[in-house]
């Protein structure tokens, strides 16, 4: 299969995306475009030096050259869930029951689509190889370098990674860390369950993109949309989904479509885009 292109079409919503994609609006019809693979990946981290671990699960569709992601939590997604996008039509998984299979279903149709390409807006940052927490902090200052903020100016991060709070204190930003699971940091600081009630209090926005998959992303839109916030999104899940909201309430994206840094030592790549910048947003 030959891979469309298609400049980026901004949108007002998630909603109003999907619904696009699943009326053939953006590209090719939905249900000429078959998965080919499905797949999950599933790790448990504890970086050498850090006394903290995690654990990670990931849902990906390839649909021809493109793999579209999205992060669930570990052990909700069956195996016949999985088995039931292999094969399956992009537009019957647009409606797929479960919102993270329609959210990588919608992710492998825009990147097979809308590729992280120059022409596309994507600009590229090499990661270089190296331990899983050199890459780790390599990615972290690729994401943390897209907020444009003063010293001392507080960041709601949404979704906790150790290295992006250790970028952000580097650059002497404070930060809110919030994350459904709670817990506490690195460094012992109480993790919030509650996004959007410490928004109020916080000057910008650092979001995973696996609050796509859990139903969290409209509401921080709307509030960084509402009050003028810069939201910078990184994003293993929905890499090539994000992209459609700069100018929308997202100023930014640090898109990682599969491979993920953290799977292997050499080598990688992670594409920004920024809706302040001429052709980064199109």
């Amino acid at each position: 299969m030959t891979p469309a292109t298609s400049a980026p079409t901004r949108v007002t919503t998630y909603g109003e995306l999907a619904a696009r994609a699943r009326a053939g609006e953006l590209g090719p019809d939905p249900a000429a475009q078959r998965i080919s693979v499905a797949f999950t990946t599933r790790q448990a981290v504890r970086h050498d030096g850090r006394g903290t671990g995690y654990r990670n699960e990931v849902l990906s569709l390839r649909l021809a050259e493109a793999v579209g992601s999205c992060a669930v939590e570990p052990g909700t997604l069956s195996d016949s869930a999985v088995d039931d996008c292999a094969g399956a039509d992009v537009a019957r998984l647009l409606d797929h029951p479960l919102l993270p299979v329609r959210v990588a279903a919608l992710d492998a149709y825009l990147a097979h689509i809308s590729p992280h390409t120059p022409g596309n807006g994507a600009r590229p940052v090499p990661l270089p190889a190296g331990t899983s927490l050199e890459k780790s902090r390599a990615r972290a200052r690729a994401v943390v370098e897209l907020l444009d903020l003063p010293p001392g100016a507080t960041v709601l991060v949404v979704g906790v990674v150790n290295s992006l709070l250790e970028a952000l204190r580097a650059r002497e930003l404070g930060y809110v860390p919030c994350d459904l699971k709670g817990g506490v940091t690195e460094w012992d600081e109480t993790v919030a369950t509650d996004a959007l009630s410490e928004a109020e209090r916080c000057d910008a926005l650092l979001v995973s993109g696996m609050t796509l998959g859990n139903g969290t992303f409209e509401p921080l839109r709307q509030h960084a949309l509402r009050h003028g916030k810069q939201l910078v999104m990184f994003a293993q899940t929905g890499s090539a989904v994000l992209p459609r909201f700069l100018d929308s309430g997202v100023s930014a994206v640090c898109a990682e479509p599969y491979p993920f840094f953290w799977l292997e030592g050499g080598p990688g790549t992670v594409y920004r885009y920024r809706a302040d910048r001429p052709g980064d947003a199109r």
